[in-house]
């Protein structure tokens, strides 16, 4: 990969955005962030997936805004297909995703944490979805993941107005569930990410999936799901071992199938 670094640590995948000064997107840096979350998926070893940003200034400023400089609609198309099935890609990672956002996240570069499970901000990171200010729109999930994470209002007025949210503001309303100082963004993202270890990998993923799923469905049907889902837990070999390494007072060990 020329776009993204990938480090193993245990059961976490560190992807690491290098693409300086900016750690802009591109066609080819979207491709391999979907392909590497396929491969991570394809992996049981891996229980959580940690993105940051190259360098101290930038998580990331998302697209390149030259290449939409002509007004050419078929690299518009191309671009937009290749936002969106990469960030849904990560928005879908069977595991637990959180982006150590570590310095700007702007545009694609904030849509990208939003297609994270949790977010955890330095107190010198500044959010924004600034599309509109030059004639475009959020058009890798910002409309709809902004939305649900911190409601219409907030999410109007931060892609109507315009509006750049500094890291406390970001955490009164929602935007990210933790902020710590310069520098310290990826040391507690990881530590959340180790913590996932200690939860069944099969049984995390079911519950991402239902919490994810209630955005779109009917309350009563998700109800139906939840129910469901937990009588397939029984079908896995984690079940049993969680109960019963609970009840032996032991750690368990997790097969994640």
């Amino acid at each position: 990969m020329e776009f993204l670094k990938l480090e193993r640590r245990d059961h976490i995948a560190l992807v690491t955005i290098n693409n300086p000064p900016a750690n802009t997107w591109t066609l080819q840096s979207l491709g391999e962030l979907e392909q590497l979350v396929a491969d991570l998926n394809a992996d049981p070893s891996v229980y959580a997936l940690v993105l940051t940003g190259e360098g101290d200034k930038f998580f990331s400023a998302g697209a390149d805004l030259k290449l939409f400089a002509d007004g050419d609609k078929a690299v518009a198309a191309n671009m937009a297909r290749a936002f969106g099935r990469a960030f849904e890609a990560l928005s879908a990672f069977r595991g637990v995703s959180i982006a150590a956002i570590n310095g700007y996240a702007m545009g694609g570069g904030l849509e990208v944490a939003l297609a994270c499970d949790l977010r955890v901000a330095e107190a010198q990171a500044q959010m924004a979805l600034p599309e509109a200010t030059v004639g475009l729109l959020p058009c890798a999930g910002g409309t709809q993941n902004l939305t649900a994470l911190v409601g219409e209002g907030w999410a109007k007025r931060m892609i109507l107005c315009g509006e750049r949210l500094k890291a406390d503001q970001a955490l009164t309303i929602g935007l990210v569930e933790q902020v710590v100082d310069r520098g310290a963004a990826l040391d507690a993202a990881l530590t959340l990410a180790q913590s996932v270890a200690k939860q069944s990998p099969v049984a995390v993923a079911a519950c991402k999936s239902l919490v994810q799923a209630g955005r779109s469905m009917p309350r009563q049907q998700a109800l139906v799901n939840e129910r469901e889902r937990f009588l397939d837990l029984f079908d896995s070999e984690d079940q049993g071992e969680g109960v019963n390494a609970f009840l032996e007072k032991r750690a368990p060990q997790w097969k994640n199938r």
